[in-house]
């Protein structure tokens, strides 16, 4: 499957996550067996933030990516597209800053976050190739970007393994405990269609980060990607790098901590 199959109008992704907000973080937890948890803190320990730091955490949802930052004094946009997503995690956490916004087109200015971050989410962004190319303007020079999404597990038999767990047993498990089983559906095809780890390193180079690396977690079932923002820019804008691409993939040096 590719993701041309998988392809809905932003809208209607939106409402999708609407349905699923007032449940969306207890469904996750048990879907993923309680590693979304542990998955989180992966990437907070990566970000790495200081007080008086700005960061923006993207398709941030109901905020819980976010609660970390905020705990800690950091000042953290949580920014996501579904209104309803928002009105759950504002009513849970009124003191974070909620904004919605769509990944292709982001409501800040150049240059306006010490770090950028997006967690499960990029793969349901239409266009998310302009997301990094969004990311990497809003984000200073030197600044940070750290990104988890489902990636291709490493080792053969767990892939099959990963994929018929998706395919068969998580869909059977959202019949009982999410409001709307088909948006899981539509969430398990488009983890499977979602590209490896050197393709999702590739786009990011294309797009203008440098240092780009990736660490497996759970067998390489999710990715935790990082990179940096040049200090200076680049003669080639993100848009005309990622246009002008035609060679193959990168493959980069893999700096997978165990």
């Amino acid at each position: 499957m590719n993701r041309a199959s998988l392809e809905k109008r932003p809208d209607e992704v939106a409402t999708m996550f609407d349905d699923v907000a007032p449940k969306y973080d207890v469904v996750n937890d048990v879907l993923s067996m309680g590693q979304t948890r542990r998955w989180r803190r992966i990437v907070v320990d990566a970000m790495d933030m200081k007080l008086g730091q700005r960061v923006l955490d993207l398709a941030a949802g109901t905020g819980t990516s976010s609660e970390p930052y905020a705990d800690a004094g950091i000042d953290v946009i949580a920014c996501d597209f579904s209104l309803g997503m928002l009105k759950v995690g504002k009513r849970r956490r009124p003191d974070i800053n909620f904004v919605a916004g769509d990944a292709t087109n982001l409501p800040f200015a150049d240059n306006s976050f010490d770090a950028s971050t997006i967690s499960f989410g990029l793969r349901n962004v239409n266009e998310p190739k302009k997301a990094l190319a969004e990311m990497l303007r809003v984000t200073k020079p030197g600044g940070k970007l750290v990104i988890a999404e489902f990636s291709q597990p490493v080792v053969p038999l767990w892939r099959t393994m990963y994929t018929e767990y998706l395919m068969r047993a998580l869909p059977a498990i959202a019949v009982k405990v999410a409001s709307n089983p088909d948006a899981y559906v539509y969430l398990a095809e488009s983890i499977r269609a979602w590209p490896d780890q050197d393709h999702l390193a590739a786009w990011l180079q294309e797009s203008g980060w440098e240092k780009v690396t990736y660490r497996n977690l759970t067998g390489g079932i999710v990715a935790v990607h990082r990179a940096t923002k040049p200090l200076e820019s680049k003669p080639e804008g993100a848009a005309e790098a990622i246009a002008a691409h035609k060679g193959p993939v990168a493959k980069l040096r893999r700096n997978i901590q165990r």
